[in-house]
């Protein structure tokens, strides 16, 4: 299929079948939108990079002002873009007069990203790690305990978009439980709670907390409902279908959504600190928690 694409003051031929097509008018290429948006997603880059990537995919080797001339990015940040894709081991750069940039074969760029990314990630972990030692943190503390002096109760509450985002703030909540965990959920939401859960649950065990979970269990999630017995007493909401926690008699998150037809990014809940009403869910919880039916553990 061909279509005609005004750009520059003239017109060009492109194949939509293919992601870009090169042109010889005023040397420019010209990609797909859709093409660079997935690229910039995938590889984390910026418009400009994977601009002047893909132009250089195309000639193979080049100079800085060419490759600003056929990307159409702007000649004083083709230097930076180039240098910067360089650090992130998309291309190589080749010394000489004029300094020229070697584009590296697909399948390597992704073995050096990746290779990269590990590096920067156990980079990152180290110095969290150290920082739990430093008197930078103590100093953050101390800003957060004087600052937390301010906060009305009536302001200990937020709402939470994205499942990931869900559940890291109620990993944290366990993580800083001391009496009690109180978990109900659904048939798939037992096994993300297993995936995602499981070491923090373990480690609230270990600190004495004592730890619910209700589901309806099913041959979906039985296995995983055995697994989390080891750790927690887990019994089988049948026809309970809900998504809520609640943490020491004080600390509640709803899930507002079903997740059954909810994409994990559009998921929504509400965390609340709100001791009354934190208790009185969770009498009402253990009214029903009685009629649940227990799952052993192998």
């Amino acid at each position: 299929m061909k279509k005609t694409l005004s750009f520059v003051g003239g017109n060009i031929t492109k194949d939509l079948n293919s992601s870009f097509s090169l042109i010889d008018y005023k040397n420019k290429m010209i990609v797909k939108e859709e093409f660079l948006s997935r690229l910039r997603k995938i590889f984390d880059l910026n418009l400009y990079e994977v601009k002047v990537w893909t132009a250089l995919l195309s000639r193979g080797i080049s100079t800085a002002g060419e490759l600003s001339s056929i990307s159409d990015v702007p000649r004083s940040r083709t230097y930076d873009i180039l240098e910067s894709l360089e650090k992130k081991g998309f291309i190589v750069m080749k010394l000489g007069k004029p300094i020229k940039f070697v584009a590296l074969k697909p399948e390597e760029v992704i073995e050096r990203v990746k290779r990269n990314l590990v590096t920067h990630v156990n980079e990152r972990h180290k110095r969290l790690d150290e920082l739990k030692k430093d008197e930078v943190l103590e100093e953050l503390n101390s800003l957060f305990t004087q600052g937390v002096k301010f906060v009305e109760p009536s302001d200990m509450s937020g709402s939470l978009r994205g499942r990931s985002n869900l559940y890291n703030h109620l990993d944290m909540l366990i993580n800083g439980a001391e009496k009690s965990i109180t978990l109900a959920t659904t048939e798939d939401g037992l096994n993300r709670k297993m995936e995602a859960l499981m070491p923090s649950l373990e480690k609230a065990k270990k600190r004495g907390v004592k730890i619910k979970i209700a589901a309806p269990i099913t041959s979906k999630n039985e296995e995983v409902a055995k697994k989390l017995s080891k750790v927690a007493e887990v019994r089988n909401a049948k026809n309970f279908n809900s998504r809520f926690s609640v943490i020491d008699g004080k600390n509640i998150m709803f899930m507002l959504l079903d997740d059954a037809s909810t994409h994990p990014n559009y998921d929504v809940g509400v965390w609340i600190n709100t001791p009354y009403f934190a208790q009185s869910l969770e009498n009402l919880f253990n009214l029903a928690w009685s009629d649940f039916k227990p799952v052993r553990g192998k």
